[in-house]
């Protein structure tokens, strides 16, 4: 239970074993370290000199003789609370970098950006970046039921706050075969039946962007930035959402 808890704080599994085998050794040599940890010798020298370097251990001479001793497991709190000030450092300066990396981008006006994504948590990025993108309202249409069984409750309630959060609002096509989406304050809804409509996938037009995610046995996506393309999905949506007037009660 302790390993597996610092390991999630940044130690690997050998580490958690040798700081654990210190810690409840007191002062010993390396072997006796290395036994209690179930580690060799030789990897216990380079794993023993990684947690010094943390501060986790110090060392000292008797004799000819050099002993190792763990040092008070607070200085795991001091661990974290610099390696978070690191993370928080290296944030800022990411985001200082990111407007000279889109200069950058791959963009040229005669051909699309395209960029793909793969598995739940490709889709749950794409998610992302889109709540981050849109404005105003967006075009789209999906599977309620697709999007239920890739994704949990919870994920779907925290992609929906950060878009309200955002006051972006949707005009959804939808399909749902054992229930019904009312419309809200945030989206328009309007479902059509799914034995004659059978979207699989979630699809999304916002800005100059098109995000379509796969929703079936392969998760994948993909994300075509392109004016020209978005606004030929948006009005086919617009058109299919004027046509699915017809289906409403």
């Amino acid at each position: 239970m302790l390993e597996r808890e610092l390991m999630e704080i940044g130690l690997n599994e050998k580490e958690a074993k040798v700081y654990l085998a210190s810690l409840e050794l007191g002062q010993s040599a390396v072997q006796a370290i290395a036994n209690k940890a179930g580690v060799n010798r030789a990897t216990t020298y380079f794993i023993i000199e990684a947690l010094m370097a943390k501060g986790l251990i110090s060392s000292f001479h008797q004799g000819k003789k050099q002993f190792f001793v763990a040092t008070d497991p607070d200085r795991l709190v001091d661990m974290l609370e610099e390696q978070e000030r690191e993370m928080k450092k290296k944030s800022e300066e990411l985001k200082k970098l990111i407007p000279q990396l889109q200069s950058i981008n791959n963009k040229h006006g005669d051909r699309p950006v395209v960029r793909y994504y793969e598995g739940k948590e490709g889709i749950l990025t794409m998610i992302d970046e889109f709540t981050k993108a849109a404005s105003g309202v967006v075009d789209m249409a999906y599977s309620v039921d697709a999007l239920e069984k890739v994704f949990s409750k919870e994920d779907r309630s925290k992609a929906r706050a950060k878009r309200i959060g955002r006051d972006v609002k949707t005009k959804v096509i939808y399909t749902y075969k054992d229930g019904n989406l009312e419309s809200t304050i945030d989206g328009e809804r309007r479902k059509v039946p799914y034995e004659k409509f059978p979207i699989k996938s979630d699809i999304a037009v916002y800005g100059n962007k098109i995000r379509i995610a796969s929703l079936g046995d392969r998760l994948t996506g993909v994300v075509i930035e392109d004016q020209e393309i978005a606004d030929s999905i948006k009005a086919i949506l617009d058109l299919a959402w004027e046509a699915a007037e017809k289906y409403q009660k």
